[in-house]
């Protein structure tokens, strides 16, 4: 797997040699082309975050069989999205900060283990409280994981630019937000919700091994303290970065992770017909990557407006028009490919807004994801249960539109000084 392959994020994130601080040793491994091991140690760490994000999100694809089987309504089944990500958004700087002297591949083990620990109490829960339990167990793993792991890129896989590495672990976080939820579906409805976590619970023990075998000893190599967590705050491009994230993933987990529950509904959709469906939004979210990270190669701010209008609209549309299987699939075809590439248009823009501070402020922006993906779920629950599953789309889609608003605030003062932003 190569990096430019999956969202082409190593031609889109900066190029300086040092961008994320790591100057002079490299760990364990020299500065020079990675061999056969540091490539499966950084694809290790890649499938971890890819393992963990689908982990998040896989309830969306399975809401409907869950939600009848345990007895709930579809907005209290969003809780499972909504718990992790709320937690994840705390673990971010809790485990971090504490963690700070420990090796660096303890930390990521121990982190991966959590993702196991918490599928197999989901596979086996006798009741929603006890799925709960397991969800808020998961979002400790990934709050802690995503902080470190970003930063841990150029150590596990060395090569001129210092840049491949992260990009490859960025590229499974893209990956498991576009693809965990259609890859989820599949396996919950061959064989059964239980079975799909049973599945990802499998994953994760083999990621644990690979993690242990694969990675070296990791140091810590910068101490983050508290009073690093708010770096991104005093960057102004940095914080309208953080409020793009917060208003273009809140808008889009408002309102996407009812979808299943309203495609059966308002479409008439099958649950085969639907696993389908969100296996394509897949698809077309892989093209979506690839097209955001090109044209946010060239202008962050376009790809962002692009991105967050259409996903806007497209969540709208589907509440307007989408009642039946052929609109419907149309606009959920657009919803990926628009979506697919807003996870790294997302980190090209804070990479660009503070390229030697992200490390230090990777705790904050994982907390900010995350807070974006749990308040979002929450307050889409709310308006399902007491407005209807069309309503969370219509509020979702603007929302998320409302993150182009703050794009042109960013771009507002160049533009009137006649310069062209990036």
């Amino acid at each position: 797997m190569q990096a430019h392959n999956i969202g082409g994020a190593v031609d889109a994130l900066p190029t300086e040699p040092d961008h994320l601080g790591l100057a002079g040793e490299m760990g364990q491994f020299e500065q020079n082309a990675p061999n056969f091991r540091q490539r499966l140690a950084i694809l290790s760490v890649a499938v971890g975050a890819f393992s963990l994000v689908t982990a998040e999100l896989v309830p969306i694809g399975l809401l409907p069989g869950m939600a009848a089987d345990i007895g709930i309504t579809a907005g209290q089944a969003g809780l499972m999205v909504t718990m992790t990500g709320i937690l994840a958004a705390f673990a971010a700087p809790l485990v971090t900060v504490p963690a700070r002297d420990l090796d660096r591949r303890l930390v990521l083990i121990a982190l991966s283990s959590f993702l196991t620990l918490s599928s197999l109490i989901v596979a086996f829960a006798p009741s929603y409280p006890v799925v709960l339990v397991g969800r808020l167990i998961l979002g400790i793993g990934i709050g802690g994981f995503w902080t470190i792991a970003v930063s841990i890129g150029p150590r596990v896989f060395p090569e001129a630019t210092g840049t491949q590495g992260t990009a490859i672990i960025f590229a499974g976080v893209s990956l498991g937000t576009i693809a965990g939820v259609p890859a989820g579906t599949f396996i919950g409805n061959a064989f059964g919700w239980r079975e799909a976590f049973g599945v990802v619970a499998a994953v994760g023990a083999l990621v644990v091994i690979c993690q242990a075998l694969l990675l070296p000893r990791l140091k810590p190599e910068k101490v983050t303290h508290w009073s690093d967590l708010p770096v991104l705050f005093r960057i102004k491009k940095a914080r309208l970065g953080l409020l793009i994230c917060l208003f273009a993933l809140g808008g889009h987990f408002l309102a996407y992770t009812y979808i299943s529950p309203y495609l059966a509904e308002a479409a008439g959709l099958s649950p085969d017909g639907i696993n389908i469906l969100l296996v394509v939004y897949g698809v077309a979210g892989f093209f979506g990557n690839w097209l955001g990270s090109r044209i946010a190669a060239r202008n962050v701010a376009t790809a962002a407006v692009l991105s967050t209008v259409i996903v806007g609209a497209s969540a709208v549309l589907l509440a307007l028009i989408g009642t039946n299987a052929a609109t419907a699939t149309l606009i959920v075809v657009v919803w990926g490919v628009a979506f697919g590439g807003l996870p790294i248009i997302t980190q090209i823009w804070m990479a660009k807004a503070a390229p030697h501070d992200i490390e230090r402020g990777a705790a904050l922006y994982v907390a900010v994801v995350n807070i974006a993906i749990g308040a979002g779920s929450t307050v889409g629950g709310l308006f399902v249960d007491q407005l209807g599953l069309a309503s969370a789309m219509v509020v979702g889609g603007v929302v998320a539109a409302a993150a182009a608003a703050v794009v042109w605030v960013a771009n507002k003062p160049d533009a009137r000084r006649g310069r062209r932003h990036t």
